[in-house]
């Protein structure tokens, strides 16, 4: 799936924190693949603020192919329905939403 920066950063931040062993190991594999590489910071000028806030120079439209597995797709559309469940989803999401989703529909 070809991903941008800003869908690459949403997703790390849908999938969960906590799990079972299973489920870890997917999410662990699939925060390795959405993450930047050492080449990718320099080329995007990634920063982070203390606060945590993630910048990019966002005039490069380079997308990323992620490959993502049928297992690793169940647990972001848990994770985006936790969201909206709990009514923690932003407009942010919605791209995100519409991808993965949608797509199961």
């Amino acid at each position: 799936m070809e991903l941008s920066i800003k869908e690459r950063l949403i997703l790390i931040h849908v999938l969960p924190k906590e799990g079972n062993v299973l489920t870890l190991k997917i999410v662990r594999k699939l925060r390795e693949d959405l993450s930047f590489s050492e080449a990718e910071h320099k080329e995007f000028k990634i920063t982070q603020t203390p606060d945590g806030v993630v910048s990019w120079d966002d005039t490069n439209t380079t997308k990323k192919n992620v490959e993502i597995g049928e297992k690793a797709t169940d647990i972001i559309i848990d994770g985006l329905k936790d969201l909206d469940k709990r009514k923690k989803l932003t407009e942010d999401h919605l791209p995100i939403w519409e991808m993965f989703i949608n797509e199961s529909s």
